[in-house]
């Protein structure tokens, strides 16, 4: 790997912790695009599960594209999937033909935003799933990196030397990375945009809005209903795959992916892994106490309007019957439209 320079957009989770990881590459200098500068530090700290800390340090801070795009060689979007189209706007006047333009996850719509605002020979790569489970400690100054990806999926296009760039990214990210064949691959994704919006249903559908005494635990609580209701939509996502003609081969089940073969063993693998463990459920508390549902949660402001609407509008235009996923995106459109 040869001296490299990479902007990070976005200074959540991720953004702390794909910025700690890179920059502790003695060759990558790493800038950070965020609207939060005043709140960085230049020298912060990444703690892994393993006990390693990772020393990052950023090169520039700012919240102005001209500072910190166009001596980058690579543009990382770390951001919420409804910035994606924003923040691809914003730096469109500060790149060139020579640059590559990449996403922490690509079923935020990035490939498809890139394709209508972008010239056709851009050259691109999203990851299938994001490489790390990421919390922030202290913003701007310490983030704890939970756990890893055995293998990233990644996408590319207009990118001349394939092979070498995989390993780029492999060596970048300190993980396994396999190429997938289209964007399609890991636009539609069956991970958060499945995964988070049929856990919710499951939790709230019948909710009487009382609050609760305390806030739950996501996948620490994680229930069989949840996980039968996963499988389902999951088998309408893969007959929509069929019908798409997309390769599904690099393209795992929720079965498959959580080591299972029913909704009991899906469970009690979902509820055993220690980096998620700890995650939260999206609620709020009441000044008055008692615990309720955010609807403003990046839960469902991400994962309903973007990530499983996709795949809903899509089985829609190819006439692919998904009744689960057209239950569970209509309650999550109504929780988030009565909050906007």
């Amino acid at each position: 790997m040869g001296q490299l320079s990479i902007c990070i957009c976005g200074g959540g989770g991720l953004g702390h912790t794909c910025a700690g990881v890179l920059s502790s590459h003695e060759n990558v200098t790493v800038n950070m695009l965020t609207q939060r500068p005043e709140k960085w530090q230049k020298n912060f700290v990444i703690n892994a599960p393993d006990g390693k800390k990772f020393n990052g340090m950023l090169n520039a801070v700012s919240n102005n594209p001209a500072e910190v795009i166009p001596q980058s060689d690579i543009v990382f979007l770390c951001v919420p999937s409804f910035l994606v189209e924003q923040t691809l706007l914003q730096i469109k006047p500060y790149l060139n033909e020579r640059q590559i333009v990449g996403t922490v996850v690509s079923n935020s719509g990035f490939f498809l935003y890139c394709h209508k605002h972008f010239p056709s020979t851009a050259k691109l790569f999203g990851f299938q799933r994001v490489p790390y489970v990421s919390r922030v400690v202290e913003y701007g100054k310490e983030a704890n990196l939970l756990g890893y990806r055995p293998e990233l999926f990644a996408a590319l296009e207009n990118i001349d030397n394939r092979e070498e760039f995989r390993q780029l990214l492999e060596e970048l990210f300190l993980e396994k990375t396999t190429l997938v064949d289209t964007f399609y691959e890991v636009t539609l994704s069956n991970s958060n945009p499945i995964l988070h919006t049929g856990r919710l249903y499951t939790m709230w559908k019948d909710w009487d809005g009382k609050p609760f005494d305390r806030c739950s635990l996501f996948y620490k609580e994680w229930t069989e209903s949840a996980s039968e209701l996963e499988i389902q939509m999951d088998a309408e996502f893969f007959a929509l795959l069929k019908k798409l003609k997309v390769n599904t081969e690099k393209i795992e089940t929720l079965l498959v992916h959580y080591e299972s073969t029913d909704a009991k063993s899906m469970t009690r693998k979902i509820q055993t892994i220690e980096s998620l463990s700890t995650i939260l459920s999206p609620m709020k508390q009441l000044p008055e106490g008692g615990w309720v549902p955010d609807y403003t949660s990046r839960y469902f402001t991400e994962d309903f309007p973007f990530g499983l609407k996709a795949i809903h509008d899509l089985a829609k235009e190819n006439d692919v019957p998904a009744p689960h996923i057209d239950k569970v995106f209509e309650w999550g459109m109504s929780k988030c439209q009565k909050n906007s």
